[in-house]
């Protein structure tokens, strides 16, 4: 292009479509035949990107018709790595030269171009390989590949096409990784495909021009905004990758010969370079441009926020440009200026909430948007769901407005986030659309108020929502060359109907959908891209579709005709209707559509053969039947000569007609008088309607009649004047004049509470009308104010003298908590109104996190309550300051006279961590004294004690401690220096702006804000130093010497324990060693090492990475030192590997072995201790440990055994509770009692002494506390941590807790005597064996006590013998547990056994162990409590709808086992659910049925050592006195299901057969020949009754034949019916609507029956289904916290079905499917074996062979098929939607419960497709599956996890 342009290209195809905006373009030179007329160069038609296109020739009456929809859909060329293409850059079209052509870009970065009436691809060309996003560390917004992802541009003048790719730097397909990512400009040939000279560019390196410490990095960047062409010069704009990595926003310009003009960050200083934000990603819309040299776009959050509440004009931008919209002008030679911004006031908050300003592009108003006050007009919407209305001229700045606020012409709340730009229609009046996430598309019209300034009014919305996932498109409009009436409104979206066509302009409130299309993987965000007649939208399964009139019009007619204004019943002058052929046809037929007001006359004799080029005419009068504007459209039918043409043309006819007599108009024709309090206003409440007289005559009012009962009557006269009931009717007109109008007032006053309604007819000479009246009175409303807890467990009334409180927050941490408004003035009351509401909002420390919740304006029904959040963040400070007091306050009144004006009172303690040696009051010994300058000269601290990666402060002050320093400090991340001596100098605080290496947290030094020195951070011993008086010699301190300094890098030699062998690659299959024993960005030899204890080897990899193993794989090869050559990340000094190189390390020749002639060893340990309270002694030994070897033997005596790392028990005090999580935003305990680098878990215990809880956390932590949340509790792995003062314990983790509370107190004391308790237990093991050695060991270990007030003893064996060819083995086990009581004793016993013969040697062990207690049970881990007197457990039962057991209930923290089962004494079924709930109930729930005891796993909360249930699953107990007659009662039965249980069963089985027990519940029945169980006996004796029942089964399975063979059978059978039954559905009641949704999962409208939503929710596998407004259905599981059944309110007919009640005003008529089927893992699809939950690997993917995803039709047997299809052993679902195959699962995936894997597949709702980050995997086991083709007992996984435990 001519760098003389002035404006891009796509304004010349708009010029000559002359429908473009005076403002968007200059004067140019390019050459009329340069671009096609229906061409669409850049996204959206225009750079202002309006989205309004008038030059396609979309002519509605052709769009709406049946002639309108899909032409072809063109598959695409590409196949990656078996992944679809997709396409997320918009097609361009463009025509070269006679042809047009769609232009299409991939994320595969393959090129296309297509023919665009005919979807022939006629070239192609790959660009680059494609990047993985399996790089991009669990960033799956596009997925799996990134390449092309950004509109491009077309110039015209030079046929270039431009975009960009994102690619690697190694083309040949084996070098990958984030930082390996590369992007490149690309200038291509639209006729060739080919490259243009000087291009491709290459980003990486460049350094931005404003700001050169920031440097572009491919793999981290991600181009998504559309590129802008705007003279001679090319921009686009970059974002991140899920605002991961150091990014920054850049716009990057060059020109048409490859020269980059402009290099531009959005963080430009003088901020660190690792604050990011400000990326321009604008949902993939395009950079803007107003033609004259200014572009415009949108940023999203960053984290430098200069400007912090202070107002700042536009015209003095911030360097870091985040949260905003920024005008940036275009220099002579490219580079560019920023000259204007607009920031919303509240942006540090949108930054914090990650809702980017930036998700839409700014969208610019053609001219007929002006007013006098504002020229130009723009619009953005964020995901705060904000509209911003901008002046283009004047953006506003930042807090310039009034109160602080935005200075922008107008802004308007949505109901949710937007991330598509608006649309445009600028006739007839001017209409902007936005499409709201979730909700309808919301119209706006245009119109300047009286002073000048533009207003914005919402005057309707499309009458169906958008997607439920965010996805819809950007607003797109078209109209016939201009012409009013002919506008249309396109939406594309990811859900319903992918594209869905409207008229443009509303009419009552909506507008009217004409066409729609269903295109499946319609990509997110994209937006129909028009041709000549042709809509085109790409998707991301592989295909471009195209939409049109699927052949061409035989007849060229000039639509539409415009008949002007005519009078109703006059015939307007004739027009002559003329239609050209376009080929030789015969018209058959010409009609009209509706036939109502146009006549045709003149029509020729039909058929009538018409030749090509020759006209056909015919003559139409406009008659108007009334007033208003009136259209119709005449349909030309033919029979065509030539294929591809329509059998069909249409022509438009339109008019506006008048009448000369009267004509009769009410509008509304609806009012209703809503919240009204029954006797609150003297007088009663009035509103208004509008009679209208729209004739030319005057009109006479011939009467009213009114109606009670409904349109239809029956009509009277009402009781007074105007007055029905407490309606009455003020100043009812009896004559109107020509034209006019004139408004009446109703009033509205009701003496008693209750729905009323009237009828008004009018009757006139002008015609009858009706007008609709409803009123609702109720009593007062009642206002509930409350705070949550800081624990979360429940709410605190507002009280106006005791403020709400925070408690602790610690610097750097933020506390939500909750404010809750609940109307609680019972189901009569009318609707509480939030009349006053001034929340804390901005930026102190405590505040309310938005205005809008809980904001004036608010309404809450009876019933329903509004949160709103409001926050404690306390300012990151140093450690070791003086903590302090945040208080805010918030101003509320309401509706409810009793309320008052309140004002909310809020306090937050805001602790700064206190760290080092501590004083006896808990503040610091060592505090803060400041920031220092160093090298002042010289050290100003003269001793380094140590130089470390995990250095905090803590550490150094309690290093510099240990040495009688007086001033300790920290500086460059990791060093530690102490002295006696204060430093000369001291600076601001922000020069100390290092992160210390160990706390990101806290500060350790820093270079300066500037860069400009270096600097200490500086602690002072408060007993040698005071900071108001400081000393000028140096305070006395016992040392001065430290290590050296760091010396260069090299290879670390070792440790005691392991020598260095050298660097070794990386194993060509699998690793070189097997075990990842840590990934640290701290990582050093010496922490890998200690890793790897007790492992042969251990390897140093890629920086940070350790692996671990006793073996080094065969193809892992030693090769040159030099190689390892990258430092460790947490050690500069010390090389750890390289990418796919090791740092190898193996134990030490000495410590493994000696050469001797014979081996022995021997150890022996005993351990003893008692109390004052109770006597506990307890022994261990262990000897005779030997072993031979004929050939040679190896002796050891001093090796040391690594000492295993466990979890302490703790003392006499605490007990051990298990791991805990942190909750999100808050503390678990919240006193921080120490933290240092010596913390035990006595320590802790002891810090904690006066707390009932003590917690350690990440190894060096301690928090105390009074009250636990018991739901964050989680599994004791998590917490592998080992303390800093003790490897021996562990201390937590990474927001994970060991917990420990105090312990219960017992009665006991000193003596042995009947009133003390002692406790006894042994354990004996013995192994031996014989196969050329042998080995035994015995361990024993005895507690004992004894007491005088009961005895319980149970005893368990069991016995596995079996032998084979070579071996054989048996094993024995048996415990005991007794104890004696005068007045009651218990018994249990079960047994199980199981044998195999074979002729063999043998191999024997055996185990016993005993334990007698007294007082309390002494089990460390939970058990199932086997009932009281009265009840009996039964095992483990789900949950189901309505509950399973429902008579009566109650639930606390306290909840045990036998509190429920007192509590539900008078029943005959009681059940534990979810560790603190009981139930209550004579008969358990069809549905609810028996499982597997391991289901009900839940600890109960009062009692940790015995179980609750878990989640919908009971412990259930039933009365014994009905097990013993064998009774089973549940609320109802059929043949399909029962439970059954038997006393005893056994099954034996040989080579031919197989014999096996079976058990059956609700329709699922399962056996298996080779498992036995033991169900339970139990025998209880008291002085006065004595009760007792046994059950045992056994399985002995017997083979006799050489070779032993096993088989198994499992069938399960569940059915259920997707179309509901009457009988099957129950209905619960009338229920009131929340927010949010009372029902959310999903919903449908329209036509609506009580059938048709009942089977729309049971198709999706939800049992609730709730009808509202009429035509509403949503589903559900369950209804949301505030909503229940039991109100009034819902009686509005169904739209479907007048007869049925669907609902009401905010009212759901709620219904249940008793027949539910709650979704189940799929066990196995053919051969595939279920393995469980597995999470997604930390680094690529769990699996990696092949991918695909179906966001409809996904489900466990799709996945699995085609993975065995494609050859892959192994398949996994996850994320509902998204299938994995590969032939090995990654070393990182780990297994996890199943409950993690929680997703519906979206193909089936009655199955599970993992979760988020979570796979169910399957695995090819054919050798695993029966003859009968299900799964077998003792699979691989089974054996080996039997032979791992010795049972084999």
């Amino acid at each position: 292009m001519s760098s003389t342009w002035a404006s891009p290209p796509a304004i010349f195809k708009m010029a000559l479509a002359c429908v473009f905006f005076s403002f968007f373009f200059l004067m140019t030179t390019i050459p009329v035949d340069a671009l096609g007329s229906t061409d669409t160069i850049t996204s959206g038609g225009d750079n202002g990107r309006s989205g309004y296109q008038t030059n396609h020739n979309m002519d509605p009456a052709v769009v709406g018709s049946d002639q309108f929809g899909i032409l072809w859909k063109q598959k695409l060329l590409g196949n990656y790595r078996g992944a679809n293409e997709q396409i997320f850059s918009q097609p361009l079209v463009y025509t070269p030269g006679d042809t047009q052509f769609v232009y299409i870009a991939t994320t595969m970065n393959i090129v296309y171009k297509m023919n665009a009436k005919t979807g022939e691809i006629v070239a192609s060309r790959t660009l680059h390989i494609p990047f993985l996003v399996a790089d991009l560390d669990g960033c799956l917004d596009i997925n799996p590949l990134i390449g092309v992802t950004a509109t491009g541009v077309i110039d015209p003048a030079t046929g270039t096409w431009y975009l960009t790719a994102k690619t690697y730097r190694d083309q040949s397909d084996q070098e990958k990784g984030r930082l390996n990512g590369r992007y490149y400009i690309h200038a291509i040939d639209v006729n060739t495909l080919a490259e243009k000279p000087g291009f491709p560019i290459s980003l990486e390196g460049i350094a931005a021009r404003n700001n050169p410490s920031r440097v572009f990095q491919g793999g981290n960047h991600h181009q998504r905004p559309a590129l802008i062409q705007e003279g001679g010069y090319i921009y686009a704009g970059f974002a991140s990758h899920c605002v991961q990595y150091n990014f920054t926003g850049w716009m990057i310009g060059w020109d048409g010969s490859g020269k980059l003009v402009e290099q531009y960050t959005m963080q430009g200083g003088p901020e660190p370079v690792d604050k990011k934000g400000g990326g321009i990603w604008m949902s993939g819309g395009g950079i803007s441009s107003n033609g004259a040299g200014s572009l415009f776009f949108g940023t999203g959050n960053g984290y430098a926020s200069q400007l912090h509440g202070t107002p700042v004009p536009g015209r003095q931008p911030p360097t870091a440009l985040e949260e905003a919209v920024v005008n940036m002008r275009i220099q002579g030679d490219g580079k560019l200026e920023v000259v204007d911004f607009f920031m919303p006031w509240e942006k540090e908050a949108l930054d914090g909430a990650d809702k980017d300003l930036g998700t839409s592009p700014v969208v610019l108003l053609p001219s007929q948007f002006s007013c006098p006050a504002a020229a130009r007009m723009g619009v953005i919407t964020g995901k705060s769901g904000k509209t911003y209305f901008l002046n283009m001229d004047d953006l506003g700045g930042y807090s310039m407005g009034p109160n602080k606020l935005d200075a922008v012409p107008q802004v308007t709340q949505n109901q949710n986030s937007v991330f598509a730009g608006a649309g445009v229609y600028p006739l007839e009046g001017g209409y902007v659309y936005v499409n709201v996430v979730q909700f309808p598309t919301v119209i706006f019209k245009h119109s300047c108020g009286a002073d000048g300034k533009p207003v914005f009014t919402k005057v309707g919305e499309t009458p169906e929502k958008t997607a439920f996932v965010l996805g819809v498109g950007h607003g797109t409009t078209t109209s016939l060359n201009g012409q009013a009436g002919t506008g249309l409104l396109w939406v594309s979206d990811v859900q319903g109907f992918n594209l869905r066509v409207y008229e443009a302009v509303p009419k009552n409130g909506f507008v009217k959908l004409i066409k729609t299309a269903n295109i499946p993987g319609t990509t997110k965000f994209t937006r129909p891209v028009f041709g000549d007649g042709r809509a085109y939208i790409g998707t991301n399964q592989g295909l471009l579709y195209a939409l049109g009139s699927p052949v061409n019009p035989p007849l060229s007619c000039s639509s539409p005709y415009d008949f002007g204004t005519v009078i109703a019943g006059q015939t307007s002058a004739v027009k002559t209707i003329s239609c050209k052929a376009n080929i030789n046809t015969q018209v058959t037929s010409i009609e009209l559509s509706a036939q109502n007001n146009f006549q045709l006359s003149g029509l020729p004799n039909l058929p009538a053969q018409v030749a090509k080029d020759q006209n056909i005419t015919f003559q139409a009068t406009f008659k108007p039947s009334g007033p208003g504007p009136l259209s119709d459209d005449v349909y030309l039918n033919t029979t065509n000569a030539v294929a591809n043409f329509s059998p069909n043309t249409p022509v438009s006819l339109k008019g506006v007609g008048e009448t000369e007599g009267p004509t009769l108009q009410v509008t509304p024709n609806t009012i209703t008088f809503n919240g009204v309090i029954t006797g609150e206003q003297v007088g009663g409440v009035n509103e208004t309607f509008l009679i209208i007289n729209q004739g030319n005559g005057p009109l006479t009012v011939a009467g009213y009649d009114y109606s009670t009962t409904g349109e239809t009557g029956p009509y009277g006269a009402e009781t007074g004047p105007g007055k029905v009931g407490p309606f009455t009717f003020y100043s009812l007109p009896q004559s109107i004049p020509g034209k006019s109008q004139q408004s009446v007032t109703i009033n509205f006053d009701p003496t008693a509470s209750g729905n009323y309604a009237v009828f008004l007819k009018v009757r006139s000479d002008g015609g009858n009308k009706l007008l609709n009246v409803f009123g609702a009175a109720g009593t007062q409303p009642k206002a509930l104010l409350e705070f949550e807890k800081i624990d979360g467990t429940g709410w605190v009334p507002f009280s106006n003298s005791t403020p709400f409180s925070f408690g602790d927050v610690i610097q750097q941490q933020t506390r939500n908590l909750k404010v809750r408004l609940t109307n609680t003035g019972g189901p009569s009351a009318g609707s509480l109104s939030v009349t006053v509401s001034k929340p804390p909002v901005g930026a102190g420390v405590v505040g309310a996190r938005n205005s809008v919740d809980l904001g004036e304006g608010t309404l809450l029904r009876p019933g329903e309550s509004q949160t709103a959040v409001v926050y404690c963040s306390v300012p990151k400070s140093q450690v070791n300051v003086p903590s302090y007091k945040a208080t805010a306050v918030w101003t509320m009144n309401t509706g409810d006279p009793s309320f008052g004006k309140q004002v909310m009172q809020f306090e937050c303690n805001a602790i700064a961590q206190q760290v080092g040696p501590l004083q006896a009051n808990g503040s610091a010994q060592y505090p803060y004294v400041g920031c220092y300058k160093e090298n002042n000269p010289g050290r100003q601290l003269q001793t380094q004690v140590y130089g470390a990666a995990d250095n905090n402060n803590g550490k150094c002050l309690t290093a510099c401690a240990a040495r009688g320093f007086a001033f300790a400090g920290t500086q460059y991340h990791t060093e530690c220096w102490c002295g006696p001596k204060v430093p000369t100098l001291k600076v601001d605080d922000v020069e100390c702006d290092f992160d210390c290496g160990g706390d990101s947290t806290q500060t350790c030094g820093g270079n300066g804000y500037f860069d400009n020195g270096a600097y200490i951070s500086l602690f002072a011993d408060v007993s040698k130093f005071d900071p108001n008086t400081p000393p000028t010699s140096s305070v006395s301190s016992s040392s001065s010497a430290g290590p050296p300094l760091p010396s260069a890098t090299a290879i670390d030699p070792g440790n005691a324990d392991y020598e260095s062998i050298g660097c070794y690659t990386e194993a060509t299959q699998g690793r070189a060693l097997s075990t990842l024993g840590v990934a640290a960005d701290d990582l050093t030899i010496g922490k890998c090492l200690t890793a790897c204890a007790g492992f042969k080897y251990a390897g140093a990899e890629y920086a940070r990475e350790c692996w671990c193993g006793n073996t080094i794989a065969a193809t892992a090869q030693k090769t040159l030192d030099t190689q390892c050559n990258m430092v460790c990340s947490g050690n500069s000094t010390q090389y750890c590997g390289a990418g796919g190189r090791l740092n190898m390390y193996q134990l030490r020749s000495s410590v493994v072995s000696s050469t001797s002639s014979s081996v022995s060893s021997s150890a022996s340990s005993s351990a003893s201790s008692s109390a004052s309270s109770s006597g506990v002694s307890s022994s261990v030994s262990s000897s005779a440990v030997s072993s031979s070897v004929s050939s040679s033997s190896v002796s050891s005596t001093s090796a040391p055994v690594p000492t295993t790392t466990g979890v302490n028990a703790g003392n006499e005090k605490f007990e051990s509770l298990g791991c805990y999580k942190e909750p999100a935003g808050s503390r678990l305990l919240p006193n921080l009692a120490v933290a240092d680098a010596t913390m035990t878990v006595a320590r802790c215990l002891a810090a904690c002494s006066s707390y009932k809880f003590a917690g350690m956390e990440y190894a060096s932590e301690c928090w105390c506390g009074n009250t636990l949340d018991q739901t964050m509790t989680t599994l004791i792995g998590e917490c592998n941590m080992v303390c800093s003062g003790n490897k021996t314990e562990y201390c937590g983790a990474g927001n994970r807790l060991n917990v420990y509370g105090l312990r219960a107190v017992t009665s006991s004391s000193a003596s042995s005597s009947a009133s003390s308790s002692s406790v006894s237990s042994s354990v004996s093991s013995s192994v031996s064996s014989s196969v050329s050695s042998s080995a035994s060991s015995s361990v024993s270990s005895s507690v004992s006590s004894s007491a005088s007030s009961s005895s319980v003893s149970s005893s368990v064996s069991s016995s596995v013998s079996s032998s084979a060819s070579s071996s054989s083995v048996s094993s024995s086990v048996s415990s005991s547990v007794s104890s004696s009581a005068s007045s009651s004793s218990v018994s249990s016993s079960a047994s199980s056994s199981a044998s195999s013969v074979s002729s063999s040697s043998s191999v024997s062990s055996s185990v016993s162990s005993s334990v007698s207690s007294s007082a309390s049970p002494t089990s460390t881990t939970p058990v199932v409590v086997g009932g009281d007197t009265n009840f009996t457990s039964i095992g483990c039962f789900t949950e189901t709808t309505g509950r399973a057991l429902s008579a009566k209930s109650f639930a606390d923290d306290l909840m045990t086992v036998p509190r429920c089962l007192t509590f539900c004494s008078a029943y005959e079924y009681a059940g534990v659910e979810y560790g603190r709930e009981c139930y209550c109930g004579n008969t358990i729930k069809t549905g609810s049925v028996n499982v597997t005891m391991a289901d009900c796993k839940k600890v109960c909360m009062g009692d940790k050592l015995t179980f609750c249930g878990a989640s919908s699953r009971l412990n259930m107990y039933r009365k014994s006195s009905s097990l013993s007659s064998g009774q089973f009662v549940a609320s109802s039965s059929s043949s399909s299901s029962s439970v059954s249980s038997s006393a005893s069963s056994s099954g034996s089985s040989s080579a031919s057969s197989v014999s096996s027990t079976s058990s059956s519940a609700s329709s699922t029945s399962s056996s298996a020949s080779s498992t036995s169980s033991s169900a339970s006996s139990a025998t209880s004796s008291a002085s006065s009754s004595s009760t007792s029942s046994s059950a045992s089964t056994s399985s002995q399975p017997s083979t006799t034949a050489s070779s032993s063979s096993s088989s198994s059978s499992t069938s399960s059978s569940t059915s259920s019916s997707s179309s509901p039954s009457s009988t099957a559905w129950k209905y619960l009641g009338c229920a009131n609507e929340t927010t949010p949704r009372a029902l959310s999962v999903a919903s449908v409208s329209g036509s609506m029956t009580i059938e048709k939503c009942q089977k729309f929710c049971v198709d999706k596998n939800l049992p609730l289904a709730g009808l509202e407004y009429g035509d509403q259905c949503y589903c559900g599981t369950a209804l949301q916290q505030n909503s229940t059944v039991g109100f009034d309110g819902c009686d509005m007919t169904c739209t479907g079905n007048p007869s049925q009640t669907c609902g009401g005003n905010l009212r759901l008529s709620v219904y249940n499917y008793t027949q539910y089927v709650p979704p189940v893992i799929v066990p196995s699809v053919g051969t595939y074996l279920s393995q469980g939950c597995y999470t997604e690997a930390t680094t690529g993917r769990a699996l990696g062979g092949y991918t695909f995803a179906n966001s409809t039709s996904m489900t466990v047997e799709l996945c699995v098929t085609t993975c065995k299809n494609r050859g892959f052993s192994f398949a996994g679902v996850e994320f509902a939607r998204e299938c994995y195959c590969g032939n090995s699962v990654a070393t990182t995936s780990t297994k996890r419960p199943n409950s993690e894997c929680n997703k519906l597949c979206t193909g089936n709702q009655r199955e599970f497709c993992g979760g988020s980050s979570r796979l169910l995997i399957y695995q090819d086991q054919p050798q695993n599956i029966t003859t009968e083709g299900v799964p077998a007992d003792g699979t691989t996984s089974t054996k080996k996890r039997r032979a791992a435990k010795g049972r084999l």
